[in-house]
């Protein structure tokens, strides 16, 4: 049987050089199918027989036969072998039209609103019978990412420097009411601002925002009523209340006439942020994840050109 010898003493080539010999026996023709000289086979053959304790190839008169250590080997070697030849290949070409592969996707219901529909639809013309599992962002999604997650959409701000990324698209802040909010008029004020209550989305649960964050470096404070974790929640409440919601622009656009809403310019100055799409490198090479991440970026490609 095969000798224990620590893991950095294997040599997995001697499974090569194994084979070789079970199947010519012999050292010469075994180094033909090589591509090794008579000289090389004969210290591949030393280095096979100090492994294994077994002198593999012993001579029956005129010919050379298999040890009988070496005949109980020959299956689990070539098993072996072929194992370790899969393993090593490089991965077949993605086959989306026969796949059946589920993909698991971490985002919120602004980035699924925004793009979700797009997405299915690309992957539905290339793809019929592959599945795509939507689920809520996280606290912190690098955990899931590491293990199981395929990809996460969102805005990712202190992300592990190993993990890849790429731009999707930007957007900004807007603030929405309903169209018939008796304090606010065609465009609102500063102050007006911070008289009315405030609704806020709060997808990962956390206390605070980029808004109270711009105010706080005013001295300023806003009244939040309401916090919800989801956007489409949060226009469906201020269609039905006198409040005001800080969102995304582009969400806010869409959704306006469906919930009667008025999208206003808020009355201070806000960042735009980037919404990326997020990986792990382990996913890198692999050809379906690759084909996955076109359809994405190729749904927010058509989503700026709008």
């Amino acid at each position: 049987m095969l000798a224990r010898v620590a893991s950095d003493d294997i040599d997995l080539n001697l499974l090569v050089v194994f084979d070789a010999i079970a199947r010519t026996r012999s050292v010469t023709q075994a180094g033909v199918l090589l591509g090794l000289s008579k000289a090389g086979m004969s210290r591949a053959l030393g280095r096979l027989r100090a492994a294994l304790h077994d002198p593999v190839l012993v001579r029956a008169g005129q010919d050379w036969i298999l040890s009988e250590g070496a005949l109980k080997l020959v299956e689990s070697v070539r098993t072996l072998k072929a194992e370790a030849e899969r393993v090593l290949s490089p991965p077949e070409p993605f086959r989306a039209v026969t796949s059946t592969r589920e993909f698991r996707l971490h985002a919120t219901d602004h980035v699924v609103s925004l793009l979700g529909a797009s997405i299915c639809r690309a992957v539905a013309r290339g793809a019929p019978n592959v599945a795509i599992r939507f689920l809520p962002i996280l606290p912190d999604d690098v955990p899931a990412l590491r293990d199981g997650v395929d990809l996460a959409i969102g805005v990712f701000p202190g992300l592990p420097g190993d993990f890849r990324t790429q731009l999707l698209f930007e957007d900004g802040f807007a603030c929405v009411v309903r169209s018939g909010h008796p304090q606010v008029g065609r465009r609102l004020t500063l102050e007006q601002y911070l008289a009315l209550k405030h609704v806020l989305i709060a997808p990962r649960g956390r206390p605070g925002s980029v808004v109270d964050g711009a105010l706080a470096e005013r001295g300023l404070v806003r009244r939040v009523a309401r916090y919800l974790p989801y956007y489409l929640a949060a226009l469906e409440l201020i269609a039905n209340a006198d409040c005001v919601l800080t969102m995304s622009e582009r969400l806010a656009r869409r959704h306006a006439r469906r919930f009667d809403l008025r999208v206003l310019r808020p009355p201070l100055k806000l960042p735009r942020y980037k919404i990326t799409q997020v990986w792990h490198p382990r996913l890198d090479v692999d050809p379906a994840h690759a084909w996955f991440r076109q359809q994405v970026a190729g749904a927010a490609g058509a989503l700026r050109r709008a």
